[in-house]
């Protein structure tokens, strides 16, 4: 009987088909067999002796018909039903996906990260306040088919950073699946829970199919480092060569007041 129980998501349509075909083929066949029963009854008899047999044997083969045009049309319905569902789901992915593409877009980049950087460090060494920086780095997986996949889980697990920070944090896009968050006034300890948390939260956005692989690396003032060139090369570290080469150009360390 574990034959029977093996379910492939693949062949459930042709499964329902057969199992569709052999009810209609039962009560066919039924039908004509109690068909044939009461026919030489019925019209072997003299008319006058037969006419309420008739009248039975005419609104059974009637209700017969009317039996299996309900089962017909009901399974036209439900197939009708079935496509528009489909659809529908395509349409929400889609929509998902736009909508994820879309925040990847407005989220700010390297240059608004190194202003926010260069204010925060300020501000951090002036009231003696701790400063804290979490550099998110996403990798595809291969159950991700295509770019349009990609982006879709990326932006996915920027809504799920996003929805546990503070009003006061900051988050950037640095290049596709990489990610900085500006913590003021966050202290090592705290920055190493929120880091739990977000895992958490990046571990339920990778799905049963794991979309992505994730880590997350805490950076500190003053517990970690003692300068924001030292903060900035947290990130600098994990950016495309090509990325790397446009910040040691002057990308960044301008704006973080550095010579």
């Amino acid at each position: 009987m574990h034959i029977f129980d093996q379910v492939d998501p693949n062949t459930l349509d042709r499964r329902e088909l057969h199992l569709w075909i052999l009810a209609h083929t039962i009560i066919v066949v039924l039908a004509l067999g109690v068909a044939l029963l009461m026919y030489p009854a019925v019209f072997t008899r003299p008319a006058l002796t037969a006419m309420s047999a008739r009248a039975v044997f005419f609104g059974f083969c009637g209700l017969v018909a009317l039996v299996v045009g309900y089962f017909v049309d009901r399974q036209v319905v439900i197939r009708h039903l079935r496509t528009q569902l489909e659809t529908e789901i395509v349409h929400i992915s889609e929509i998902r996906r736009e909508a994820s593409v879309d925040l990847l877009t407005m989220l700010p980049g390297l240059n608004n990260f190194c202003d926010r950087l260069a204010m925060e460090f300020r501000r951090a060494s002036s009231t003696q306040l701790p400063l804290s920086l979490l550099a998110v780095e996403l990798k595809p997986s291969r159950t991700c088919a295509g770019p349009a996949e990609t982006e879709t889980a990326f932006g996915d697990a920027a809504k799920t950073l996003l929805r546990k920070l503070r009003g006061e944090d900051s988050m950037f896009l640095f290049a596709p699946g990489i990610f900085g968050i500006v913590l003021p006034t966050v202290s090592a300890r705290d920055a190493y829970t929120l880091r739990d948390r977000l895992m958490d939260g990046l571990h339920d956005a990778t799905g049963a199919s794991n979309r992505f692989t994730f880590g997350i690396n805490v950076v500190n003032f003053p517990e970690h480092v003692a300068t924001a060139r030292e903060m900035e090369q947290s990130i600098r570290k994990l950016l495309p060569h090509k990325d790397n080469k446009d910040s040691k150009l002057g990308l960044v360390s301008p704006a973080l007041g550095i010579q």
